[in-house]
């Protein structure tokens, strides 16, 4: 990110959206830059106390996850300090305060974490490195614009992952002691005295932390990958990795992911059908939110888009739900209902119905614009992986047609792709999904 003035001071690696010990470029990197320069090597956590209306049911599960990977991290005589408040002020202060002379960052293409960077950046002076440890080619590697869908993305990513789809080395013990070891963190002060929404509360579904997301792919690969390819649009098939939220918490890496699916016995063409969602869509994803600063807007659509919906703003709605009927799953819709419902009992809905969940939010909200900040704020809200590059580009294809294509027109949705529940019903069971999470 920027040379700066070196000076002799220990290493910090800014931990953000990679929280995990094992298997994390950037704190390799750290690490390695630290024995380099024959300094200490720490890590810090800045915990904002409001992170984009995040309630205590992520909260949760993030601070389980960090309070893992301390103890990881001090077996490796690696401290960790919890910093709490604003990370724009609180990072730079302890650069200043602990005599820093280096700092890594972990990439992220969301408006928020680039905006406490760049504070940072002008505010210290010494060297910053950005690594990306969340896609496994780093976004700006994998291309230097926006792509236009996967069909552009894949060629240039699987050119590059012989490169960058290797197996990581182990973090090792730093040999070098920290002058200034922090105190203990009181996990369970810090949980009490966050000042957050606590009426979404913790799911049992997703047990937080890396050695959870750890056997959470054992089980993935080893009893559902071998369905994944035919399985994965049928909510009532467990063929999902349910790997979301600890790959969005950074708790597992989508390259030990990868790995472990290439290594196993699961047929091909499943390998492959998971690698293309897991590597290509995840990361068409970053590059979308990375290259389009807009991705939660309209603007963010492609013109077409833009166009069509304007031409069918004012179409007449069949019915018209506001946010509150919607939360509540307050819908003549049961297919719905039940997709709305799984969302909040687990804290993950089904791949296949978010896209037909978005799509009728777009068809029973007044304006586009409200359709897509409802999507949004519901995802946010219930969704363990929200406020994430997938979920912002997962909203904006189902109802701004980014990384599709124009489809023949029809009321309110234009030239947009529709979604029925008559296709729903071509596909799985729908009955079954909707008594299935009644008994949830």
């Amino acid at each position: 990110m920027r040379d700066g003035v070196s000076t002799r001071g220990p290493a910090l690696y800014w931990m953000s959206r990679d929280q995990r010990a094992a298997d994390n470029w950037a704190l390799l990197y750290a690490q390695e830059l630290a024995l380099a320069r024959q300094c200490p090597l720490a890590v810090a956590f800045a915990l904002a106390p409001s992170f984009l209306g995040a309630p205590w049911r992520h909260y949760d599960f993030l601070l389980a996850g960090l309070q893992e990977t301390a103890r990881a991290l001090q077996e490796r005589h690696i401290p960790f300090f919890l910093l709490r408040g604003d990370p724009a002020a609180t990072i730079p202060a302890f650069v200043r305060d602990h005599g820093v002379g280096a700092l890594i960052v972990d990439f992220d293409p969301l408006r928020i974490k680039r905006a406490w960077q760049a504070s940072a950046i002008s505010q210290l002076s010494v060297p910053m490195y950005q690594v990306d440890a969340h896609n496994i080619v780093p976004c700006w590697v994998a291309s230097d614009k926006q792509e236009i869908g996967a069909r552009t993305l894949r060629p240039k990513i699987r050119r590059l992952l012989p490169e960058f789809l290797t197996p990581f080395p182990p973090l090792r013990v730093h040999p070098i002691p920290y002058p200034d070891a922090p105190e203990p963190v009181d996990w369970d002060a810090v949980r009490a005295a966050l000042d957050v929404d606590r009426t979404v509360g913790p799911v049992a579904a997703f047990p937080p932390g890396a050695a959870a997301a750890r056997r959470a792919l054992r089980a993935f690969v080893t009893a559902r990958l071998s369905r994944y390819a035919s399985g994965r649009n049928d909510p009532n098939q467990e063929a999902l990795s349910g790997l979301s939220p600890y790959l969005h918490c950074g708790q597992l890496s989508a390259q030990s992911v990868a790995l472990a699916v290439q290594a196993s016995d699961a047929p091909q063409e499943d390998k492959e059908a998971f690698l293309e969602e897991l590597i290509v869509r995840r990361e068409l994803a970053d590059n979308y939110c990375y290259y389009n600063e807009q991705y939660d807007t309209l603007a963010g659509f492609p013109t077409w888009a833009q166009e069509t919906l304007h031409a069918h703003q004012r179409d007449p709605r069949p019915v018209v739900y506001d946010r509150a009927d919607l939360e509540a799953a307050r819908t003549h819709d049961a297919l719905w209902n039940a997709a709305q419902l799984q969302m909040v009992k687990t804290g993950k809905m089904h791949g296949y119905m978010r896209m037909y969940w978005a799509k009728k939010i777009l068809e029973w909200s007044p304006t586009p614009e409200e359709a897509l900040a409802t999507a949004i704020a519901l995802n946010d809200r219930y969704e363990l992986d929200g406020r994430d590059p997938n979920g912002y580009t997962g909203c904006a294809w189902a109802i701004g047609g980014v990384h599709d294509h124009a489809w023949p027109s029809r009321p309110i949705f234009g030239k947009i792709r529709y979604m029925s529940e008559g296709g729903a019903r071509r596909k799985f069971d729908v009955d079954a999904y909707i008594r299935h999470v009644a008994a949830l």
